[in-house]
Formats: structure tokens, sequence, C-alpha cells
């Protein structure tokens, strides 16, 4: 018995000592390790743990990977993009909207280049020019100017006729309403309010507007006023980070809107920026409550500056709706620009005449597409060019 308890004994002995640093305490472990030969540690001598200084004074931490000090890593600059320029795009996406809208040109310049034009074939004409939601007094007048032109002037050579419609579409556009955006103020930032329903792309276009105006070598600074949409401050601030502009918000869901605006102008005042850009939140127009709301919005940041712009964003795709949209919400805020998105994703382009002559305002953007760039100015000759664009 007390031979096999000595065997016992002697065999934990031997246990303890060859496992002696993993059961020693910590400074009788470091006191181990620094008495045995380097080359028996883990991973060629280096102890991952805790290494040797260099003047052998004390511990300290392994330098790895060429020199690189592990516990303070570089720190990386974020990249900012640098927006495409303004001057052009319109005619840059110009392809995108030759393809949406080629039908409706191309109906068009065909059917008034027959060898006879009877009444069958002009009632086909108002019928195309009302599918693409040019508006009834829009399409009379069109069709009776057409009328007088190809009496005189005749239809049969086919460039005769797109100069004809290119001309007489020009003129529905307008080219001579003031597109420009107000960038500029006395003394201040020029402010701008972007205002529209639910789903209509608003905060997106306030990012693309940012770039826009960035692009122009303009300061600007973001007021993130949608407090009822939970994403749509870090929406906003994620658009303004990319092109380094800073983003006034609140930190508390819910919180007054027309306070954010406020604030937001007030820091553009302190900063010196050149514009201010305010997101709203989307309401329905006929929801009066909400619409009152989006008043005081405006009149609480006219407390602190006189509000430039209030850019009504309408989606090109909703047709006809857009204008019972767009007159409600110039009724309440005293709409001064619209912005026609998704005008790539429908042939429906007669949208523009109908709304500007609805409100009497004129669109100055519209968007193209989903990329960060794909707003740009609106260019009546350019938008024409393109709805009759005959390849």
């Amino acid at each position: 018995m007390f031979i096999v308890l000595a065997v016992i004994l002697l065999g934990a002995l031997g246990f303890f000592l060859v496992q002696g640093t993993k059961i020693l305490p910590k400074d009788k472990r470091e006191q181990y390790l620094s008495q045995r030969d380097p080359d028996d540690l883990p991973g060629g001598g280096v102890d991952t743990l805790e290494a040797p200084t260099e003047d052998g004074t004390g511990l300290g931490e392994p330098e790895l990977g060429g020199g690189v000090d592990v516990a303070e890593p570089p720190v990386l600059e974020p990249s900012v993009d640098t927006p495409e320029p303004v001057a052009g795009r319109l005619a840059r996406l110009r392809a995108r909207l030759v393809k949406s809208n080629n039908i409706f040109g191309k109906s068009l310049l065909a059917l008034l280049s027959r060898d006879e034009i009877d009444e069958d074939v002009w009632e086909e004409i108002e019928e195309i020019l009302l599918m693409a939601d040019l508006g009834t007094d829009p399409t009379m007048e069109l069709v009776d100017k057409l009328r007088a032109r190809v009496k005189v002037e005749g239809t049969k050579d086919p460039a005769l006729v797109k100069q004809m419609l290119t001309e007489e579409l020009t003129a529905l556009v307008d080219p001579t309403l003031d597109r420009r955006l107000t960038v500029t103020a006395d003394g201040r930032p020029a402010v701008m309010m972007v205002v529209g329903v639910n789903g209509v792309g608003k905060t997106t276009t306030v990012g693309k507007l940012a770039r826009m105006l960035v692009a122009e070598d303009k300061d600007v600074l973001l007021g993130a006023a949608d407090t009822f949409r939970a994403a749509a401050a870090e929406q906003l601030s994620t658009w303004g980070h990319r092109v380094g502009v800073p983003t006034v918000k609140s930190d508390v869901e819910g919180a007054d809107p027309a306070s954010v605006a406020f604030e937001a102008v007030d820091k553009g005042i302190e900063l010196e920026t050149d514009v201010v850009l305010i997101d709203t939140a989307g309401r329905l127009q006929n929801k009066s409550n909400l619409m009152d709301e989006l008043g005081k919005v405006k009149r609480v940041v006219e407390k602190k500056s006189a509000v430039d712009e209030v850019l009504l964003v309408l989606d090109a795709t909703t047709g006809q709706n857009g204008l019972n949209q767009a007159k409600v919400f110039a009724e309440v805020v005293n709409v001064t620009g619209i912005v026609l998105t998704k005008l790539d994703g429908t042939a429906r382009g007669g949208i523009v005449v109908a709304i500007q002559r609805q409100l009497g305002v004129p669109v100055k953007l519209i968007g193209l597409g989903e990329g960060p760039d794909d707003l740009a100015p609106f260019d009546a000759a350019e938008f024409v060019a393109a709805l009759l664009e005959d390849r």
C-alpha cells in the first residue's frame, strides 16, 4: 500500500514540474519564463502574450508585421467622393431619356410624315400626346399649331417634320423660364427646403443635390428635418459624409422638425456656408394636419432666415396624379421649382409641360437614374431633342 502511494506522489510531482508554467502564479510564471531559453518559447522565441522590450529592461508589446505596432494601427483618413461636373450632365444622360421616350417621338414623326393626314391621324396624334401626360390644353394647343403648319409647309420631308415638332414642343416646354437655383444670398446662406409626398425619393434627392452643389464649389450644410422616418437622418448623414458635407440632426426620434430646420439654418449662418439644404418628412397632400406642420417648418425657419427655394419632388411615373399633389404643396409652402425624378423610367415626358402650366413654376432638376450623380439641371432644348431622337 505504501509503495503504491509513493508511486502516485512521485508521478504527481513530476507532472507539476513539467506543467509548471500553467499553474504557477503570474509573477512566478514570468520569473520562470525569464530563466528559460528563448528558443523554448512558442512562436520561435517570441512570447505572443508578453514579449521583452528591445533594451531588455521590461516587458512590452511584440512588434509584428514588419515593425507595425498592432496595438496602435495607422489611422486612415476617410475617403471623400468627387462628384461629377454639373455642366453637361443632361447631355451625358440623354441616352437614358431617349431610350424611355423614343416611342413618343417616333410615333409622332411617323404620323406627321404621311403623304395625307386626315382626321383619324390627327385624333391618333392627340391620343399619343395625352398618353404622354402633356395635358388637355397643351395637347389641343400643339395640335392646332401643327395643323396650321402642315397646311402651309406640308409634311413629306421627314427633316422638316422633325424641325416642326422640335420648335413647337420647345415652345410648350418654355425655354424662357428661369430654371436657375438660388445658391447665393446677401450675407447669409441660401436656404432650400425639399418637400413632397412619401416615397418620391426626397432624402436621396437632397443627397444628390448636395453633390451637385459641391461639384460647383459650394459649401453646403444639410438639415435632417425628416424626424418621423427612423433611418432618414442617418441616410442623409451618409450622403453628406460621402462628399464632406456636415449634417444637423436630432438624436431624439420624433423630434420637432421645425426645431431641427431652425438649428440647421442657425448652424449654417455660424459656419458661413453657402447653402443650407433642409430635408422634410414625406406627407400625403390630403392630410391637412401634416400639411399644416410643413407650413410651420417654413414659418419657423423664416424667423432666422428667408427661404430662397422650396423644391417639390415629384415622381414622373405618377403622371397626372402628381399634378394634384403639386397644387396642394404649392398652396402651403409657395413652391419655387420642381424636381422630377424617375423621368428615365417613363415615356410620359409631357408631364413637364403639364406641371409647369398647372403651377406656373419651372421644372429645375430632373432625375434620370439611381446613380449618385444622376440628377441634372433641366434644359428645355436638350429635353425636346431627346424626346424626338430618331435612333
